[in-house]
């Protein structure tokens, strides 16, 4: 009898339905990574377009949330984020809606799960708790990604600093979440097989319960490009020029970073705020007037604004890890942060920039001065940076998530 050949099974790569309301870098790193892999079946969103896209439609969003990726594998749902985009009133109002946006997506894609043929749901927080225990009675791994602090530390760390800075408390808005809300957080988390985290802060923050039963990993965000600094396109100033992104807000250590700027008000030094202001500009110039603002702009143009700087400052209180730090770092400026901003890991200290503990004005300063009496070095300092940035890619970090949804990981 002929022995019947007997080929070694090869098992074709694990599929992937992704979904976020609305997108980001992160996002599209990852959707991009696992199409280039062909395992990529869906990908849910709002508002998205990818390759092969009608023009005349694509170019009605005025060139964003577009995708690397094939728009046929798009499923969108547009009209709660429309609704969403053209709601006028209160912050609170928009909150709600932001809420009944992510509420709703999550609903349609447990509806058509039992539809497509993927191993893997991944997702992110506030967007899947439906479509979790949809996936849990279809054999279907979730995978979660939690891209800022647990909601339990960032409550404990915004409610003290709000007794710490009553005035800045209306800037504090996630301590205003609704229980419900953060009943559904806790169950995702419950629901997940797997949790990415992109810092130790992050994932120290989970529940310990949650840790001990679910594996974790951090995966850090990648660098943007950008190209070699040309220092005469600098602006030549005899102060240190400081620049602060992000909202305007205590969350981010704002309250903090003033105090410490009073304290410098005799010393080389000037500050730069660009983001999207929490309350009137007359609130923040009567904490500390001597400031350039900048309002939100392109990622281009910020990367402009940066270039005009020697330092980026922020003390942030909660954070996952804040994207700026290495879009700073690959501008060629030293960074000078805290833990909380999620990027310990890109302190060479004194060299790509200081860490400083949180709510420390004083130390905020000492850092700073250190930064002015190192400047002679600039050049040297601007390609330490930009060369730490390199070593942060987006292609590592979507490859860590991936592998770590394969079998017996």
């Amino acid at each position: 009898m002929v022995e019947e050949k007997r080929y070694p099974i090869i098992k074709s790569p694990q599929k992937f339905v992704v979904t976020h309301p609305t997108g980001n870098t992160f996002v599209s790193a990852l959707i991009k990574q696992l199409v280039s892999q062909n395992q990529l079946e869906k990908f849910f969103t709002t508002i998205g377009f990818g390759d092969g896209a009608n023009p005349l439609v694509a170019s009605s969003c005025g060139g964003k949330r577009q995708y690397a990726i094939p728009d046929k594998i798009i499923s969108r749902q547009w009209m709660p984020e429309f609704a969403r985009l053209f709601l006028k009133g209160d912050q609170a109002k928009k909150r709600h809606k932001t809420d009944l946006t992510y509420q709703a997506l999550d609903r349609k894609v447990s509806c058509e799960l039992g539809n497509l043929n993927s191993q893997v749901l991944h997702a992110y927080e506030d967007g899947c708790h439906d479509s979790f225990s949809r996936a849990k009675e279809l054999g279907i791994q979730c995978s979660y990604e939690l891209p800022i602090v647990h909601w339990a530390t960032a409550r404990r760390l915004l409610s003290e600093e709000a007794d710490r800075y009553p005035e800045w408390e209306p800037t504090l808005e996630s301590i205003r979440e609704p229980e419900g809300k953060l009943f559904r957080k806790d169950e995702e988390l419950w629901l997940a097989d797997r949790i990415t985290c992109p810092s130790q802060f992050v994932l120290d923050s989970i529940p310990l319960e949650i840790r001990q039963k679910t594996p974790c990993q951090i995966s850090h965000f990648g660098s943007p490009l950008c190209e070699p600094i040309h220092f005469e396109r600098h602006i030549k100033s005899d102060n240190f020029r400081i620049l602060f992104v992000g909202s305007m807000s205590q969350r981010k250590g704002l309250a903090d970073l003033f105090k410490a700027m009073k304290s410098l008000k005799n010393e080389p030094v000037s500050l730069s705020i660009l983001g999207q202001p929490s309350m009137p500009m007359e609130f923040y110039q009567k904490q500390f007037s001597e400031f350039e603002y900048f309002p939100p702009c392109s990622n281009n143009k910020v990367r402009e604004i940066m270039k005009m700087h020697d330092a980026l400052v922020l003390p942030s209180i909660v954070e996952g890890r804040a994207l700026v730090q290495q879009e700073a770092l690959s501008c060629g400026l030293s960074i000078l942060v805290t833990p909380n901003a999620g990027g310990e890991d890109l302190l060479e200290e004194g060299i790509t920039g200081h860490l400083v503990p949180i709510r420390s004005p004083e130390k905020i300063a000492e850092a700073i001065t250190a930064m002015v009496a190192n400047r002679s070095c600039k050049e040297e300092i601007q390609n330490l940076c930009q060369k730490k940035a390199k070593d942060y890619s987006w292609e590592t970090y979507a490859q860590k998530v991936i592998d770590f949804n394969l079998p017996n990981t």
